[in-house]
């Protein structure tokens, strides 16, 4: 039990010196905005100071990633703001995670992505294999560049390294990002496929070869819908 006193002096906000992106808590990140950065639409829950938000036409990167929303489905939506003052973002009471690239790149899967900084390119990656879209119509991004991107997992990541000797499968709905160096393939397992009676959701399966790392999450997310 906590007086209200109490719980206000817990709970409350920690003005303090901070960087452009701040895990403020376990599942909440502070943006303190100075001009420009990228957000999940709907993901602000609170702010303080002059900013202003917008959706983010994808015009602004060019024809070419317009073609690849509309031939993916791809339903992720970014908004832009703008301004100066402090965003309070926040998605499904998940986990986030700031990481500073600089000069690297990662891909991450489009429902994870939480908040971006301009300085950093994105595009749209498809996979090769038709089980893509079999999987559950899942779709990453390319995240490259100097910069801080957060991202957002279900509970506790782990990181799994990748080498030329030791591939890394993974569940794709519960994959969450890897280095931008690797590039992978949709494996079905065909015997998993055909269990009595009933297909098993590890049957399809993605395939991370080469040098680097892939991060999953103890849970399942489920495919990203079209927007209308």
């Amino acid at each position: 039990m906590h007086s209200i006193a109490d719980f206000i002096a817990t709970h409350a906000d920690q003005e303090r010196n901070a960087g452009p992106f701040e895990v403020e808590s376990r599942a909440m990140l502070q943006v303190n905005l100075q001009g420009t950065a990228y957000a999940k639409a709907g993901a602000m829950v609170a702010l303080r100071g002059d900013v202003k938000f917008s959706r983010k036409s994808v015009l602004e990167d060019g024809v070419g990633k317009l073609f690849k929303k509309a031939l993916t489905g791809e339903g992720m939506t970014l908004m832009k703001m703008e301004g100066n003052g402090r965003v309070w973002l926040a998605d499904r009471n998940k986990r986030v995670h700031v990481l500073a690239l600089a000069g690297e790149s990662l891909c991450v899967n489009g429902n994870d992505l939480l908040a971006l900084q301009p300085t950093l390119d994105w595009d749209i990656v498809m996979l090769k294999s038709v089980a893509g879209a079999l999987s559950g119509g899942l779709f990453n991004v390319q995240i490259s560049g100097s910069g801080l991107v957060a991202i957002t997992t279900h509970g506790d990541p782990l990181v799994l390294p990748v080498t030329r000797t030791r591939p890394v499968h993974t569940d794709p709905q519960a994959t969450v990002a890897w280095s931008g160096n690797l590039q992978p393939d949709m494996h079905t397992d065909v015997s998993l496929g055909t269990l009595v009676g009933r297909s098993s959701g590890e049957s399809v399966q993605m395939r991370f070869k080469g040098d680097g790392w892939v991060m999953v999450q103890p849970y399942e997310e489920g495919p990203v819908l079209a927007s209308r």
